[in-house]
């Protein structure tokens, strides 16, 4: 945040508006994801759950609940950097190309069906 910003949302803070509290809640829990070592993350998150907690803001408890639930997961991404987001694309085409066929005869038309749509294969013929 630059140093402007940081003097506006301030002065925002001073208010006591639910809108500025959202805001700093949000921008705190962003902060988790800087860090790069598992302790210091973890004491920032139980930081982070507190305050949400006594913040009086039913979406923000929600969110904290939510996170809480997730939150070894989340420490997995901290300590490795991968998502599931490849896997999560596969699912999607192969979702789409079950969609799409309306139902397979048997289990290899669906397999092969799947290899082709998800190969990116070049099946046109060469033109010379």
């Amino acid at each position: 945040m630059e140093p402007r910003d940081k003097r506006n949302f301030a002065a925002l803070r001073e208010n006591n508006l639910k809108t500025a509290r959202a805001l700093a809640l949000k921008e705190a829990m962003m902060a988790f994801f800087l860090y790069t070592y598992e302790r210091p993350a973890r004491k920032h998150f139980k930081w982070w759950c507190n305050w949400a907690s006594r913040s009086r803001l039913r979406p923000m408890l929600e969110n904290a609940r939510m996170l809480k639930r997730r939150f070894e997961n989340i420490v997995t991404y901290l300590r490795l950097g991968v998502t599931n987001a490849a896997s999560e694309s596969i699912n999607s085409k192969v979702q789409w190309v079950k969609y799409t066929a309306r139902g397979f005869r048997n289990k290899e038309n669906f397999k092969t069906a799947i290899y082709f749509h998800c190969g990116k294969l070049d099946l046109m013929p060469p033109t010379h």
